[in-house]
């Protein structure tokens, strides 16, 4: 089909030619299908128009119109392991309360099919297709294991390590199963008696891993030490930097970092550029800050042609990125450049588009 104008395109119209910016990057790829998203995008660029597809069975009644971020195009192979991981994980855990033994070799062999896609994965941009506010635990759990993956090897960790780092980004928090269900998603503010006992769930994963075989002793301190600073501010022992497992290190930025950004019951996600910024502020006697600064630097390394929208509601592109302020990035708005390191009241909000 010809091109048509930007107004006449319905929600279902499969995009036939690649969608560039007005500075020369790919805005959508062929094939991409529109929803309201991307509706908002093509406005915001003030494309004029785009070619897509014949309409034969293009969703065109209001009551087909997918809600947003709805995915409309089959999943991913990094998603279809995703969701067989989860539900595997589900499982196991509500089987793990009831005194069954932890099946290391399945969840192995589960979780390196899910990393044999990791280049697929974008610590930024990645989310998982459906996920219900109950099953939090499982997907920071899940995603915690990718992202530490990566910053192992980010940080220079030997390759025999990288799989265990996995691991123990994906049984941090196991000691949960411990906790009241109430408890863990209460919407309102603990109590001091109710923080006490959720702090317990770091104890209760050493006790529940320590004699598990087949997982080196790194993955085991990891679900005791991820709550640890290396200022000895945090619990549950108080111990300091060097006696913190660097796995543990590891995996408490992964941790911070997915709790922040994924959604909650009690509050909306986070952008992922102003919790790396808090993870930044928080490296100063709290994380490690050598793995810090690896991660903000790999993580925003491939961020530029990503369409993003600022704290002002204004959508743009990254087009330039100073790395002495990667959360930071240069944006163009319809031809304008706004900079993001001296424009500091101004951040991104959301990213719209992988670039």
């Amino acid at each position: 089909m010809p091109s048509i104008h930007l107004s006449q395109v319905k929600l279902g119209d499969k995009i036939t030619q690649d969608v560039q910016t007005p500075l020369g990057g790919i805005l959508f790829h062929k094939g991409k299908v529109v929803t309201i998203r991307e509706v908002e995008i093509l406005n915001a660029f003030l494309i004029p128009s785009v070619q897509i597809e014949a309409r034969e069975g293009a969703m065109e009644q209001v009551g087909t119109i997918p809600a947003e971020g709805t995915p409309v195009k089959e999943k991913t192979s990094l998603h279809k392991e995703y969701d067989a991981l989860l539900e595997l994980l589900k499982t196991i855990y509500r089987q793990f309360t009831t005194g069954q033994s932890l099946p290391i070799l399945e969840i192995r062999t589960r979780l390196e099919a899910l990393l044999q896609h990791i280049k697929e994965y974008n610590v930024l941009t990645f989310l998982p297709q459906v996920a219900a506010e109950e099953d939090y635990i499982f997907h920071n759990s899940l995603m915690s294991a990718m992202t530490s993956y990566l910053l192992a090897q980010w940080v220079g960790l030997p390759q025999r390590d990288w799989m265990q780092v996995a691991m123990a980004g994906l049984f941090h928090d196991i000691g949960n199963v411990k906790i009241d269900k109430g408890l863990l998603q209460k919407p309102s503010s603990l109590t001091l008696e109710e923080i006490e006992e959720m702090k317990q769930h770091t104890v209760h994963g050493y006790q529940l891993l320590k004699t598990v075989p087949a997982i080196n002793e790194g993955v085991k301190l990891t679900a005791l030490q991820h709550h640890e600073k290396v200022d000895g501010s945090g619990y549950p022992l108080g111990v300091t930097g060097e006696h913190i497992h660097p796995y543990a290190r590891i995996v408490a930025i992964a941790d911070i970092f997915h709790a922040m950004t994924l959604k909650r019951s009690y509050r909306k996600a986070a952008s992922p550029y102003i919790v790396m910024e808090q993870i930044q502020k928080e490296s100063f006697g709290k994380l490690d800050p050598t793995y810090v600064q690896m991660f903000i630097e790999k993580a925003t390394q491939f961020h530029n042609g990503m369409i993003v929208r600022l704290s002002d509601e204004r959508i743009g592109e990254i087009v330039f990125s100073d790395r002495t302020y990667p959360t930071r990035p240069w944006v163009s708005i319809q031809g304008n450049i706004v900079n993001l390191t001296t424009e500091r009241q101004l951040y991104i909000q959301e990213i719209l588009q992988h670039g």
